[in-house]
């Protein structure tokens, strides 16, 4: 856990939400140092017209080991209705009212992974996309490397359209794989992908609202790389810092944000390490912390406790991030959970946008 967090696994959080910034969405400065300010003026300045314009996390795809009951898990909890079915091994569960979905697709033989991130553009075409990111030195090829696009054509069979669907990937240059579609894409058929039969209603209402995407936190060999390479190709405006030359990146109208951490580096062989998605983030109404864990131990999610290291499946641990990583004074409390294949989970507010305050809500 980086300088600046304090971990906690159960805590009474009542008198410390009593005092909690319930307002909407607030740009507003942070308590930074001046140096960190005029680092983000000269470093980090916002693209009027960005190569491509990104509007929201249209979904987080999720490699795991058995489709039926992450599915199962997810709707018990959240009551996520099945948006689509690409075959017979993969299943999207619609986020709030939709397009957004979560996407679970099996590993296989493979160990399970949070596999991509796919963000809605505008003007999505994909000759377009290839010229674009040509000129920022991604080229096409089927090879899994860094700075390597490909489409995918998915057909009927997938779920697709009967000429295929097109779908377009590419990797950033820490391998992390970004998948970029039309904001009305809802993994159907049709040339957009925005072609979805009504959804199939989850058969468990769910003990959690959720309401849309927050974030989703990478992980690469070099921070300064990446912000860099998105804050080019896309234009991200600065929200907040979590912490010096730590930006989180945001983007259309909601707060929803990426961050990229360290966490890559060098290999035993001295080979870099490729990129991670660390976890995602959703988020839901009238956050209170201690009501959700409630929720999730109702379900078998039990305390972290003391442990050390990588979490393992079906825990729930509570990070307060500190004033000199952008929070609170008292701390922003941060919510995370394991699904059944360890993946983590982090739930915040509808307000949230990484950024200071009891809620995470105030931003630059």
């Amino acid at each position: 856990m980086p300088s600046g967090h304090s971990v906690i696994s159960q805590l009474n959080l009542t008198s410390f939400m009593g005092r909690r910034n319930i307002g909407h969405f607030t740009r507003r400065g942070v308590p930074y140092e001046q140096s960190v300010r005029h680092f983000a003026a000269r470093a980090f300045v916002q693209t009027a017209n960005p190569p491509i314009r990104a509007r929201g996390i249209n979904h987080v795809t999720l490699d795991v080991s058995d489709v039926k009951r992450s599915v199962d898990f997810y709707q018990g909890l959240f009551g996520m209705p099945v948006i689509n079915r690409q075959g017979t091994t993969s299943a999207g569960l619609q986020i709030g009212n939709g397009p957004q979905h979560l996407g679970l697709s099996t590993a296989g033989s493979n160990a399970p992974k949070i596999n991509h991130i796919c963000l809605a553009v505008d003007n999505f075409n994909v000759d377009r996309l290839k010229t674009i990111l040509g000129r920022h030195g991604i080229t096409e090829s089927e090879a899994a490397d860094p700075m390597r696009l490909r489409v995918r054509m998915r057909g009927p069979e997938a779920g697709g359209g009967k000429e295929g669907t097109p779908e377009f990937y590419f990797r950033d240059p820490d391998g992390i794989v970004i998948q970029l579609q039309d904001p009305r894409y809802c993994g159907g058929a049709g040339p957009l992908g925005n072609i979805c039969t009504r959804p199939e209603p989850s058969p468990k209402k769910g003990l959690i609202a959720l309401r849309n995407w927050s974030h989703t936190t990478n992980s690469g060999s070099d921070r300064a790389r990446s912000n860099k390479f998105y804050q080019e190709l896309f234009g991200f405006r600065i929200q907040a810092y979590q912490g010096p030359g730590n930006p989180v990146f945001g983007f259309g109208n909601a707060g929803q944000f990426l961050a990229f951490g360290a966490g890559g580096g060098q290999g035993a062989a001295g080979t870099a390490r490729p990129g991670t998605i660390n976890h995602f983030c959703m988020t839901m109404d009238n956050f209170n912390p201690e009501k959700v864990i409630k929720t999730l131990e109702s379900v078998g999610i039990k305390p972290r406790g003391s442990a050390q290291g990588t979490p393992g499946p079906l825990v729930h641990y509570i990070s307060m991030r500190m004033e000199n990583r952008g929070g609170a004074k008292e701390g922003t409390p941060e919510l995370y959970f394991t699904d059944p294949d360890g993946l983590i989970v982090q739930l915040q507010d509808t307000t949230y946008c990484g950024g200071g305050g009891v809620l995470g809500n105030v931003c630059i």
